[in-house]
């Protein structure tokens, strides 16, 4: 009985670590977010089309793991075999064997057929503004070509700032405006934090895969800069993160998020001087902070949801 379940949960096992199920909580909170500073401004809160909407931003994300998987194979290969980690190096399935390299491409692309298709729900079943289909389609081209050559943003030093704003200003914005049909000024002011730290949850995860970067011709910004360059760049952008949190309550965020954000400007602030200190040269610490940094986007996050929502 053993041997014939195993392989099959081990298989069920491979797919999913493929998919990052963990790293889909990035997109989806700013995506609920936005949903509720909708509901904050006119009372209602649209069920449909925030499920909907959620459905779309977790195919997109999809395409772009799975894309990733299979354009990063080698680089991905020599990171895990170098300097394992669990935030960087993929997902670690493919080089493995365990499933078919071409497989994570296929998946990619009708992941993100998929989230077309949902995106036509959405527009012409609930009669959502103009401007959703043009939304949809810049964050499809921003995940999807993240990895995928000729474009490959990964490669040039422009993935970063993609991440920051496919992950940042887009799923909040797109939350907002599928109920109201419009983008308010808040919308803006409350992305940049969220902006700010997913951009640095991407410059931390790349010191691991420095050395299979480096070997693969991979030129992101950690890579052009160096590490001690990207280290205070790492700063500034938690830097403009306090700022934006500052100027989101000065724009009319509920104040109260600044109670819920405490903790996280501490732990934000802590990892600031330990990356100008250099923890990225220890393997563990590094991992460590790796974690905490993805700790500080999602809990940024969180402190507005719950500014909006607690009264």
């Amino acid at each position: 009985m053993s041997s014939v379940t195993l392989p099959g949960i081990q298989k069920v096992k491979n797919w999913i670590a493929l998919t990052r199920p963990p790293f889909h909580t990035v997109g989806i909170l700013p995506f609920a977010l936005g949903a509720v500073m909708a509901y904050w401004e006119t009372g209602m809160f649209h069920w449909a089309l925030w499920g909907w909407g959620t459905l779309a931003v977790v195919l997109i994300m999809l395409s772009t793991y799975l894309a990733g998987e299979y354009f990063d194979y080698e680089g991905d290969r020599i990171s895990r075999q170098v300097n394992p980690n669990r935030f960087a190096g993929g997902s670690g399935v493919l080089p493995t064997g365990a499933v078919d390299r071409r497989i994570p491409l296929i998946g990619s692309i009708i992941a993100l057929a998929l989230a077309g298709g949902v995106g036509l729900v959405i527009w012409l079943g609930y009669g959502t503004g103009p401007w959703t289909i043009f939304l949809g389609i810049i964050g499809m081209i921003g995940g999807f070509f993240y990895s995928v050559p000729p474009v490959r943003w990964a490669a040039t030093g422009t993935g970063e700032i993609w991440i920051a704003f496919c992950y940042g200003w887009l799923p909040v914005a797109v939350a907002f405006y599928l109920p109201t049909g419009r983008l308010d000024p808040l919308v803006h002011w409350v992305s940049i934090p969220i902006a700010a730290t997913i951009f640095n949850v991407i410059l931390l995860n790349e010191y691991p895969d420095y050395p299979a970067d480096r070997a693969t011709q991979k030129r992101n910004l950690l890579v052009r800069l160096g590490p001690e360059k990207s280290a205070r760049l790492f700063a500034a952008a938690h830097g403009l993160g306090w700022l934006g949190m500052i100027g989101s309550i000065t724009a009319g965020v509920p104040a109260r998020t600044l109670l819920f954000y405490a903790p996280i400007f501490l732990l934000s602030a802590g990892l600031v001087v330990a990356v100008l200190r250099g923890v990225y040269r220890h393997p563990r610490r590094l991992e460590a902070a790796c974690g905490l940094n993805i700790a500080v986007n999602l809990g940024t996050t969180l402190a507005y949801i719950l500014g909006f929502l607690v009264r």
